[in-house]
């Protein structure tokens, strides 16, 4: 029988890829989808391309309204999770696309985010490769609360961590520079994310370890076996709608070889239904990634410098967000990882 699933933040894009993709999911069924200001509209008045959901009212984003799922899934502002969560019933999977629940310090979310900390729940990468070699996938099956990784924070933790964990790369000297589209900042209106604004240009933002995303990539590494990590990463918004390109940089261990960096990645990676690491000489494009759940990698060792450069291509708002809430669903339940996601991108 289906599961009943009810999806908070309905209205803005990370709501809407959820949606595009669990119409099509065949063990669930959306009941309910909720809203903060656009509550009382049809969903099909902001989600126009959603044309099998045009039967669904947006109604007010409430423990209530929220309650009697089997699923939840919220993709709302941080801040605004933490308020629901608790109301929830234990037994419901809740999964939160948005930041309340990624951080396992205190300390990180006061310097980072501010406010009321709300704990860390299970993180929802299941392909985080640990350091003694194992996959975060074990701890995200039978989980009841999933905390989905942020989009910089997906594209940078799965081009690095597999060197990381073999020893091959250096953690304290990283370096990642991330083309990122404006989707990934939300549907509110803002002047600098215009078309008039963004088209025919590009702007970096989060400059000089500002970026909230710093802390939780610093986590990861550190779980794949990073000692003194440290990491400068500098998003920079390009005009396109949706997608990243991250090219990350780490000084190689001493007597690492470009053969035993490549034989890493492809060996952590080999069994991987959504991450594929590129045959040597190809790079990933993110047009490559548009709707489908992968993250494609490319690397490379600069012999001058002695240090990798990986490059790695997702789409923000699938892989990113809503193909890895459900993907982590999938798991938490107790179904084929990839069921209602494709590895298929969209061309041209």
């Amino acid at each position: 029988m289906s599961l009943s699933v009810a999806v908070a933040g309905a209205s803005g894009y990370a709501g809407g890829e959820l949606l595009r993709l669990l119409a099509a999911h065949p063990e669930f069924t959306v009941t309910t989808v909720t809203a903060f200001q656009n509550a009382g509209q049809p969903l099909i008045a902001l989600q126009p391309h959603l044309r099998s959901l045009a039967h669904l009212d947006l109604v007010e984003t409430t423990p209530e309204n929220l309650d009697g799922h089997d699923v939840v899934f919220l993709a709302l502002p941080h801040g605004k999770s933490g308020e629901i969560t608790a109301a929830l019933p234990e037994g419901t999977l809740v999964i939160d696309c948005g930041a309340d629940h990624r951080l396992t310090s205190e300390a990180d979310w006061a310097a980072f985010y501010g406010g009321e900390y709300f704990g860390a729940w299970t993180y929802g990468m299941p392909e985080l490769i640990h350091a003694d070699g194992s996959k975060h996938r074990a701890a995200i099956a039978g989980a009841a609360r999933i905390a989905v990784p942020g989009c910089n924070v997906t594209a940078i933790s799965l081009g690095l961590a597999p060197g990381i964990q073999a020893g091959l790369l250096l953690a304290d000297d990283l370096v990642a520079v991330l083309a990122v589209g404006p989707s990934g900042a939300g549907k509110a209106l803002k002047t600098n994310l215009l078309a008039s604004e963004i088209l025919g240009s590009a702007s970096a933002y989060g400059v000089g370890g500002t970026h909230r995303h710093t802390p939780e990539i610093n986590q990861n590494l550190a779980l794949a076996g990073g000692t003194d990590v440290g990491i400068s990463f500098t998003p920079v918004l390009v005009p396109m709608s949706r997608g990243i390109l991250a090219t990350a940089t780490a000084k190689l261990a001493p007597g690492a070889t470009t053969q035993q960096v490549r034989a890493a990645f492809e060996a952590a990676y080999a069994d991987e239904p959504f991450v594929h690491v590129l045959p040597e000489g190809q790079f990933p494009r993110t047009a490559d990634t548009v709707g489908a759940n992968t993250a494609l990698i490319g690397l490379a060792v600069d012999e001058a410098t002695r240090r990798i450069v990986t490059v790695t291509a997702i789409d923000n708002l699938v892989k990113g967000t809503a193909g890895a809430a459900i993907q982590s669903a999938n798991i938490a339940l107790g179904f084929a990882e990839t069921t209602g996601l494709s590895i298929d991108g969209v061309a041209p």
